[in-house]
């Protein structure tokens, strides 16, 4: 893949336009994501040490990560170059990702093992099911997921924000809220402000 074809693309899915079924867009993007594979083959199959893991994880987005990044393999994702993590980012073991449609996530934030995100949704049309829609995941600064969370496309998660267990997140989580259930609801606020000093 080149970095030119990588950025149209980007441009292509970080515009929400369509990626249709059968495509140029649609080839790329399963002929990137056998790099992906390869990668967390490479993360996956064997003990690697929290520098190994962060080194894989650097070539996988295509960008340095943050030696405060801590991730548990096994993890999971199908495109990796769409994925950006801040500093102080933890994701614990046997989470998978779905970056085409773009991945945020802020400093200090905390994923539960088990969880799913995911960035596209295909067509309600059977006959055209193969198109495929990108919206963007951001979740903010301080947030923690609960264990076996799954965040649908287009969803953001606002600072220090906490998921309960198990949730579901279909729509966006304001900031220092508790949310849970499926679909997730507002439980409660944290009692926190997590507003960044000025």
């Amino acid at each position: 893949m080149s970095a030119m074809e990588l950025e149209e693309f980007l441009n292509h899915v970080d515009s929400g336009a369509l990626i249709e079924g059968g495509s140029e867009h649609h080839r790329f993007m399963h002929d990137a994501a056998q790099e992906a594979f390869r990668l967390t083959a490479e993360l996956n199959g064997t003990y690697r040490t929290p520098e190994q893991v962060r080194d894989i994880i650097s070539r996988l987005t295509g960008r340095e990560v943050d030696e405060s990044v801590a991730v548990f393999p096994p993890f999971h994702t199908e495109f990796g170059k769409n994925l950006h993590l801040g500093s102080d980012v933890f994701i614990n073991l046997g989470c998978r990702f779905q970056d085409t449609g773009g991945i945020t996530i802020g400093d200090g934030t905390l994923v539960g093992h088990g969880s799913t995100l995911t960035t596209l949704n295909h067509s309600v049309d059977p006959d055209r099911r193969a198109d495929m829609l990108p919206a963007p995941i951001v979740i903010g600064r301080k947030v923690w997921l609960g264990a076996s969370v799954t965040v649908v496309p287009g969803v953001t998660i606002g600072d220090g924000a906490i998921v309960g267990a198990g949730s579901v997140v279909t729509k966006d989580v304001e900031a220092d809220t508790i949310v849970a259930g499926v679909p997730a609801r507002v439980i409660r606020a944290t009692g926190y402000d997590t507003t960044p000093a000025r």
